[in-house]
């Protein structure tokens, strides 16, 4: 029997959905959703590797606690062939945020192109999970800060 995988629009849909639940920092029981189990799990980020659920919290943590006023806007999602009901995606995303260092008198703007490879795996025909995410690159806007 062929296992159901999503279609490319459910893939995108739920990519975005990844995003505005980091932006509105939602709570990370709610993140859970979107990843696979803890001893599958691996994320690359430019500051630290996340492998499981309690590194992936910790990261969660610093980052809700360090970043405020968080835009994710995706610019390009492109999925590849599904495989054994897994399948690479690539994504381009558009990440603006504030960041204060204390004792500086103001915040500073972040303004960044992040390139990524995921690793998706199909759970059932309209739900993908994040198995391996990576952020490639990152490629800031003119007048951004250092991140």
């Amino acid at each position: 029997m062929k296992q159901m995988t999503p279609p490319d629009w459910v893939v995108e849909e739920w990519v975005a959905n990844w995003y505005r639940a980091l932006d509105r920092h939602d709570d990370i029981e709610r993140l859970w959703y979107h990843l696979t189990g803890d001893e599958d799990l691996v994320m690359v980020f430019p500051e630290a590797t996340a492998r499981g659920h309690d590194d992936f919290r910790k990261w969660y943590e610093t980052v809700t606690n360090r970043f405020f006023d968080e835009q994710h806007r995706v610019t390009s999602v492109k999925v590849g062939a599904w495989r054994d009901g897994a399948a690479t995606i690539e994504v381009v995303v558009n990440w603006q945020a504030r960041v204060w260092n204390p004792p500086a008198p103001t915040s500073l703007w972040l303004g960044f192109d992040a390139y990524q490879t995921w690793e998706i795996v199909a759970d059932g025909p309209d739900h993908p999970r994040i198995r391996k995410y990576v952020v490639d690159r990152l490629e800031p806007m003119p007048g951004s800060a250092e991140l």
